[in-house]
């Protein structure tokens, strides 16, 4: 159990594929059935914001039935059991399916789909109902608020904070990410460069970025996921 003191673990969409929430380029993902630049731009938001309030409200309500699955319980346990300070999880997730399975030390990178940003006073709130046009901000009253998510052309949350957790990093997991969005998906160079970290995926297939790891895990997150902590814990 003393062999890693500050684990980092970057998840991605597929880790809460199980758990019935869409993931986004797989065949039939999200990105197959609405285009990015409407639903994911700030362009989009401007050119049409009941299109974009309407996307983000349906995912706010799926996620509202939405559980945790064994993947997301084993990290709360990985996290619990290495105790305060050595686990450190950067989710490119919305939801909140981690803190549900009781993970404390979370940086959602992306946004959190159950919160709200203002684009007039800057106010974050937290949000349960859908969102419109004409929803005021609970700090201003101004009807600007959108969903707080970081969209295509944004920069991502918390970046400082995630490359100094790379950098004191001595084991690296990537956990259900295509390897193909950046800037997570140059987290594992980042965390090999300073010569620490051993680096490992669990994914359900290879992602484009398979050949950055020393070591690879596949299948389904539910199985692999727990069993990697398990080897952790008990290794």
């Amino acid at each position: 159990m003393a062999r890693y003191r500050n684990v980092v673990i970057l998840t991605g969409a597929g880790i809460s594929a199980e758990s019935g929430l869409g993931t986004f380029r797989d065949e039939d993902g999200l990105w197959a059935k609405h285009r990015i630049e409407d639903v994911a731009t700030p362009e989009g938001f401007a050119r049409n914001p009941d299109l974009v309030q309407a996307f983000y409200n349906s995912r706010r309500r799926e996620l509202a039935t939405a559980k945790p699955n064994p993947a997301h319980l084993a990290l709360a346990r990985l996290e619990r059991d290495l105790g305060p300070g050595r686990v450190t999880l950067v989710t490119q997730n919305v939801d909140n399916l981690h803190e549900q399975a009781g993970s404390e030390a979370v940086l959602h990178m992306h946004g959190e789909l159950q919160k709200a940003r203002c684009t007039a006073c800057g106010r974050v709130h937290p949000w349960l109902d859908d969102l419109s046009g004409t929803t005021p901000c609970l700090a201003c009253g101004a009807a600007a608020l959108r969903p707080h998510v970081v969209w295509f052309g944004e920069m991502p949350l918390h970046m400082d904070d995630i490359e100094r957790h790379l950098a004191e990093a001595d084991l690296f997991v990537s956990i259900g990410t295509s390897g193909a969005v950046y800037p997570a998906a140059g987290f594992v160079q980042i965390a090999r460069s300073h010569g620490r970290a051993a680096t490992v995926e669990l994914n359900r297939d290879p992602s484009d970025g398979a050949g950055f790891f020393a070591d690879g895990r596949y299948g389904l997150a539910s199985q692999v996921v727990p069993a990697f902590v398990e080897e952790i814990l008990t290794g």
